[in-house]
């Protein structure tokens, strides 16, 4: 019992020890607490009050283009600029910085408006603007009858003409500065003048900087073309420091940290490559206050400018077949007939790997400026725009044949017209005697074709009878068409390609127009495809106009490492025997390289092995001119023509276009004379080129 005692005597002291630890311990941390509001509260309220904004970023050079010899085609040049950046300033503040500068510079006022102007005359006179209300609007205002916005309505309204010529000259530039700054975003960089920026005017403002806040002299870009006009509607544009993000385009570039003022691409291979030559833009992080106001900044990325795009286009062989199409228009334009005769198309692919090495279109226009006859770059047309192509498309329709299983190799037809009741009678140019498929190709026999689609839709012929087909066979023969490319997209890698137009009567008649290219359209691009899969035995090839990207060097003309090389792309092949393609092939080679051939006059000294097929097709203008004519539009005369070479071995292929050739019966071979022209050029420039490679 004693000693239960003496252990319970010492619990008491126990608990008291650890309560008076508790309480110095407490007591030591109430005197920090008090000493750290104290000593640094001012510091941690600061602290507090801090917030990091929004980053800023600063543009980079776009990368630059480059053809498949790195000859450098779209550049930047370096301009003098005059920045500003709204760091959080008033109206006010903004005004006055306008005014100094305004003393300082030229600026344009050509986008100032007419409300612009009534605003800045309430802004500067107050007063005078206060004094247009009367005291029973004010009582209106004051019971809430009107609003604000009324009462501002109300000074606009009343301010004079008189009043605004207030507004001068210099008073108008302050206007136009003040404009800018005050459209800009907070922490933005935006420039306010990068045209005709004198030396003068950098050096002075440079100077003075100081007492311009939020101004700056920095170095802007613009795109430059080595080439001028050549391949520029390919090219694409980039919008102006002024235009910014396009207002359709705005969510899509926001999402993707662009800013609102920045330049992008907005037309074809600026815009289709908008990624990569875009680069990646300098990132500053600003530190504010509460109120706003920056206490410092953190660099978070130096920036890097654009890649570089490669493009399989050669400028020398563009730029001689430009120059062919131009001669051959303006000579053509000197036979009869030739009054809607306005542009032409040709496109040069490998057909082994899609890659294209010319694209030009030309089309004779009058110059908006000048008032002038000129003609201008048009090689957007070789993918935007379609035409009815005529025989040119009869490759496509023999391997349909064989592949439905309606026509076999040496199958013969007579070549005399067909005569469908109610119809006039459909023929060939001449009578052909009995053909088989090679020669029906060689000589362009259209009543082969007739035969071959009456028997793809399941009918049957009788001279002067109804011909009654299944409407099915339109589909079965545009699905063949489009394996080859025909009618569909061919892949190329930039925006807007058109598909062209499909006939939607299912009449028998149209059938057979189909079969000879006469009644839906195509495009230049799509016929090139199409020879390349003849020529390569089947598989049809995506075009592309990019063919590697680079990392971009800071040194002018030294290149990067290839980051991305564009591989080449079947997108399908053709399911046929070897023996059927040997065959079309062949007749390909019989009409440029055997007497009787319709290209043969034109082909036959071509030491080059060429194969092909002419094309010309009755259709309608459809042209710039077309207003002119009532509901029925004039009819035309189209020319086309595909081919590839060598026959053997093709490593070349080409297409040609010439709409609206000729009116009447003289035709001007436009076609013909353009195709040897531009395969004598290939095959002249290709002794010091490596077009061949395959990459």
């Amino acid at each position: 019992m004693d000693k239960q005692k003496k252990k319970k005597s010492h619990f008491p002291f126990r608990l008291n020890i650890i309560f008076f630890s508790v309480f110095l311990l407490f007591s030591v941390l109430i005197l920090r607490l008090g000493f750290v509001q104290i000593v640094y509260g001012e510091n941690f309220k600061r602290d507090l009050e801090r917030k990091e904004d929004v980053t800023v970023s600063n543009p980079v050079p776009r990368g630059k283009i480059l053809d498949r010899d790195y000859r450098i085609i779209v550049d930047n040049v370096p301009k003098n600029a005059i920045s500003y950046t709204n760091e959080g300033y008033s109206k006010q503040q903004m005004l006055e910085t306008a005014e100094k500068l305004a003393k300082l510079i030229n600026k344009k006022t050509d986008k100032v408006t007419e409300r612009d102007k009534l605003d800045f005359w309430i802004m500067n006179n107050p007063e005078r603007a206060n004094a247009k209300i009367t005291k029973n609007e004010m009582e209106l205002y004051y019971a809430k009858k009107l609003t604000d916005w009324d009462i501002y309505q109300l000074k606009l309204e009343r301010i004079t003409p008189e009043e605004l010529k207030e507004i001068n000259k210099d008073r108008l530039e302050v206007l136009a500065l003040f404009k800018e700054f005050n459209s800009g975003y907070k922490f933005t960089t935006q420039i306010i003048k990068n045209e005709g920026v004198t030396p003068k005017e950098l050096a002075v403002v440079s100077e003075n900087l100081q007492s311009l806040p939020g101004v700056d002299t920095t170095t802007d870009w613009e795109r430059s073309y080595a080439f001028d006009r050549t391949l520029k509607s390919v090219l694409g544009k980039v919008t102006k420091s002024d235009e910014g993000l396009p207002a359709e385009q705005l969510e899509y570039f926001l999402a993707r940290d662009y800013s609102r003022n920045d330049r992008v691409g907005k037309s074809q291979l600026e815009w289709q490559y908008e990624d990569v030559l875009h680069g990646y833009k300098s990132k500053l992080k600003n530190v504010t206050d509460k109120t706003g106001n920056i206490i410092e900044n953190h660099p978070l990325s130096k920036g890097k400018k654009g890649k570089d795009l490669v493009l399989s286009i050669d400028m020398d062989l563009q730029m001689k077949v430009d120059q062919i199409i131009e001669e051959e228009l303006w000579a053509a334009k000197r036979y009869p007939g030739t009054f809607f005769t306005d542009r032409a198309y040709v496109v040069l692919m490998n057909p082994k790997t899609g890659e294209v090495l010319a694209m030009s279109g030309k089309k004779i226009d009058r110059n908006k400026q000048t008032g002038r006859i000129e003609m201008e770059d048009d090689a957007l047309g070789t993918f935007t725009t379609t035409y009815n192509v005529g025989s040119t498309v009869k490759g496509a329709t023999i391997l349909t044949g064989y592949k439905t299983g309606v026509i076999g190799p040496g199958t013969v037809f007579d070549d005399k017209g067909l005569k469908i009741q109610a119809t006039p009678l459909k023929k060939s140019y001449a009578y052909l005697g009995k053909l088989n498929e090679i020669n029906a190709l060689k000589l362009s026999s259209n009543v082969y074709m007739f035969h071959t689609a009456i028997r793809i839709g399941k009918g049957h012929y009788e001279y002067d009878k109804p011909l009654n087909i299944n409407a099915k066979a339109f589909d079965t023969i545009r699905n063949s068409f489009a394996s080859f490319g025909l009618g569909s997209r061919t892949g190329i890698d930039l925006p807007n390609e058109q598909t062209g137009f499909k006939g939607q009567s299912h009449l028998p008649g149209y059938l057979l127009d189909l079969v000879i290219g006469q009644y839906d359209t195509y495009s230049a691009m799509q016929l090139v495809q199409y020879v390349s899969t003849i020529a390569n035995g089947g598989y049809r090839m995506q075009p592309h106009v990019v063919k590697q990207m680079l990392e971009p060097k800071e040194g002018k003309d030294e290149l990067g490492p290839v980051v991305q090389e564009i591989s080449p792309t079947v997108l399908n092949t053709i399911d046929v025997n070897p023996d059927w393609m040997y065959r079309v092939r062949l007749g390909f080679k019989k009409v440029m390289q055997e007497r009787g051939g319709t290209a043969y006059k034109y082909f036959s000294t071509a030491p080059y092995s060429p194969a092909g097929k002419t094309g010309t097709a009755e259709a309608f203008y459809d042209g710039p001119e077309r207003y002119r004519f009532g509901k029925e539009p004039p009819p035309v005369m189209n020319l086309s023509l595909v081919s590839y070479a060598p026959s053997s071995n093709p490593e070349i292929a080409m297409a040609v276009i010439v709409p609206w050739a000729y009116q009447g019966k003289k035709d001007n071979r436009a076609n013909l004379k353009i195709g040897r022209r531009v395969l004598d050029t290939y095959f002249e420039m290709k002794k010091n080129k490596s077009w061949t490679r395959v990459p």
